[in-house]
């Protein structure tokens, strides 16, 4: 039915053919059979009336993103794209009648008057609805402040406000960005090449999580980094400084555990895994003793170490990985001290050789400036920026420009990470062009 705003000036009403079989709790919820409908029309033959009903005006309706959902996707199905303003009574209902226990439509009728006869069918809480507008409009007009208010923002949540404040706020640019709750506590803190677009997927989101996560949200902050690489540090970094309830990744302070090598009576080479704060010279840093053991597991698979030298195998005679020709036999005496402990120090060396003084260049956060990672000895030392006239491949120049920061050792793998991808990216560019100049 049409409203002009005062009263209804129009209403069509029809039954539709679904194609298929009406199911049972529907027929129960409604009343509408599968014997109602057979002679109906399908939906394409009264989609034009539909759209001329529609259209220049707002589709209204009790809870109105239900209702609306199921038109869009019937137009949908052939590939017509509806559109059209909404609006929700439920949503002006709780506006202009205040402090109501319910405000389903059923009560509300009970409680204004509104005759209601065989709920949950389109016609009937169609009638019910416009009277609800009707009432509606006439509380809109004699209010002291919603009377001068149009109604797109009187219906306009606090949520969508809020939304469309921070899609304004934010740029599409390369950063970090930080969603604020009313006390102003970070409640969740993303990085992306493109923080805009990366707000309104959250938004668009549909789950449990994120949607609970859109409700708290009151404002947003955000810092242009220009690196990719950048954004992924300073997001890791900020996440185990604020631990934002939202957050479930990277919040965890330290890494707990470490494998450390030493020699044992035979002047064999041992490994162990060790709780971090009593290991002075780490191999590598894990969070988890299962990911250490991960680790070791790759050592052992590559023949590089054996089991009953790492604590996994205290039995005498060949551990089980020399049964299956993964391991050289320094277990059971088929292979020399020298040669074992030559190839796990050489494993050791290669893994620690990587720990050299790095400057990692690249794009600032205008067109005229740099960015900028250090690493000394292999570990994180900061990021930083410099105008590209004035920068320097110099460690103490780049030192004094660095922006403060708390080291944590998952930086580092997110630096070998970021590198990593890098190079295959490359590879796969190259191997891609290759491939465009045989084709050629």
């Amino acid at each position: 039915m049409v409203h002009d705003g005062l009263s209804v000036v129009e209403r069509y009403s029809t039954l539709i053919y679904p194609e298929r079989s009406i199911p049972a709790h529907i027929s129960r919820i409604t009343r509408i059979n599968d014997a109602m409908v057979k002679d109906a029309p399908k939906f394409f033959e009264v989609a034009k009336k539909i759209l001329d009903l529609t259209r220049d005006r707002i589709f209204v309706a009790h809870n109105v993103e239900f209702d609306f959902r199921f038109v869009q996707e019937e137009f949908k199905s052939f590939g017509y794209p509806f559109k059209r303003d909404k609006l929700c009574t439920v949503r002006l209902s709780k506006k202009l009648l205040p402090k109501r226990k319910s405000y389903s439509l059923g009560r509300l009728c009970e409680s204004l008057g509104i005759p209601l006869l065989g709920a949950h069918r389109a016609s009937s809480d169609a009638e019910a609805t416009a009277q609800l507008f009707t009432y509606l409009m006439q509380l809109k007009s004699a209010h002291p402040v919603y009377k001068h208010q149009d109604l797109d923002t009187i219906n306009t949540g606090r949520v969508a406000k809020i939304q469309e404040y921070i899609l304004k706020k934010l740029p599409e640019v390369t950063g970090v960005y930080r969603f604020l709750n009313k006390n102003r506590e970070i409640i969740y803190i993303g990085k992306s090449n493109n923080i805009r677009q990366r707000a309104i997927q959250h938004y668009n989101a549909k789950d449990k999580k994120t949607r609970r996560m859109i409700g708290e949200i009151y404002n947003v902050e955000w810092e242009e980094t220009g690196s990719e690489l950048i954004a992924l540090l300073l997001e890791s970094e900020e996440i185990k400084r604020f631990k934002p309830a939202f957050n479930r990744a990277r919040k965890r302070d330290l890494f707990s555990y470490a494998i450390e090598a030493f020699s044992n009576e035979q002047k064999i080479v041992n490994l162990k895994i060790v709780p971090r704060e009593d290991c002075k010279d780490p191999i590598r840093t894990f969070h988890t003793w299962i990911s250490a053991r991960s680790f070791l597991n790759q050592w052992f698979d590559e023949g590089i170490a054996c089991p009953k030298y790492c604590g996994f195998f205290d039995h005498d005679g060949p551990c089980f990985n020399y049964q299956i020709k993964k391991c050289h036999g320094i277990c059971c005496e088929k292979e020399s001290i020298e040669n074992y402990n030559h190839r796990l120090e050489e494993k050791i060396s290669s893994e620690k050789s990587d720990k050299k003084d790095q400057i990692i260049k690249g794009t600032g956060r205008t067109k005229l400036e740099v960015s900028f990672v250090l690493l000394q000895n292999g570990k994180f030392a900061g990021y930083g920026f410099s105008h590209e006239d004035t920068f320097k491949e110099d460690m103490d120049f780049l030192l004094q420009r660095v922006i403060p920061y708390t080291y944590y050792p998952d930086a580092d793998e997110l630096i070998t990470s970021y590198l990593k991808s890098l190079l295959r990216k490359s590879h796969a560019d190259q191997n891609a062009e290759k491939e465009n100049s045989s084709d050629n």
